[in-house]
């Protein structure tokens, strides 16, 4: 995709997303065949409802026909949010990826795995969490020690918060 495709969309596009409240993360147009994929990955701090992406997905439909800024090409056009296994780049990821479990790529070389405590202007507050019974630790880390990070999904995590909340729910979901 050129250069000024790529901006013309944004232009076009981000108006739109962020009339819903949500981050214009990705913008991606692909062949596919005799067609194209215009895909669109849109984010926000609460996450993104099935029926945000509907009707967002028509109106950027109706707004593309009327500009005509995919030209006269057939495409298909897909508006998602992004998955679980999303890079981690802005800022805005870290505030998201809080309290979650995440690897992190040492600019330095090495891995991390560790959850996300808290995070500020310049880095993240980490707790690492110990190997063979041991406790966790806490760790400081700089955004600049960090050269790639990624959220790692936890099927089975048993939150401390969740857990007296949820107490009785889950006797009940133990004796059906």
């Amino acid at each position: 995709m050129s250069t000024t495709q790529s901006e013309r969309l944004r232009e076009i596009l981000e108006p739109l997303v962020t009339s819903k409240d949500l981050d214009l993360e990705e913008i991606t147009v692909t062949p596919a065949g005799k067609r194209r994929v215009l895909r669109i990955v849109v984010d926000s701090d609460e996450g993104v409802l099935l029926d945000t992406c509907a009707e967002l997905s028509r109106e950027i439909s109706d707004r593309l026909d009327a500009d005509d800024a995919m030209g006269q090409g057939e495409y298909v056009l897909e508006v998602t949010s992004p998955g679980a296994d999303r890079p981690l780049t802005e800022h805005r990821h870290y505030v998201r990826a809080t309290g979650r479990l995440v690897k992190f790529q040492l600019a330095e070389g090495g891995e991390l795995t560790a959850r996300i405590l808290t995070l500020d202007s310049d880095g993240l507050d980490l707790e690492v969490p110990g190997v063979k019974g041991r406790r966790p630790t806490a760790r400081r880390l700089a955004f600049e020690e960090i050269a790639k990070a990624r959220v790692e999904i936890e099927f089975n995590r048993k939150s401390n918060s969740a857990a007296g909340a949820t107490g009785a729910g889950d006797a009940e979901a133990e004796e059906a």
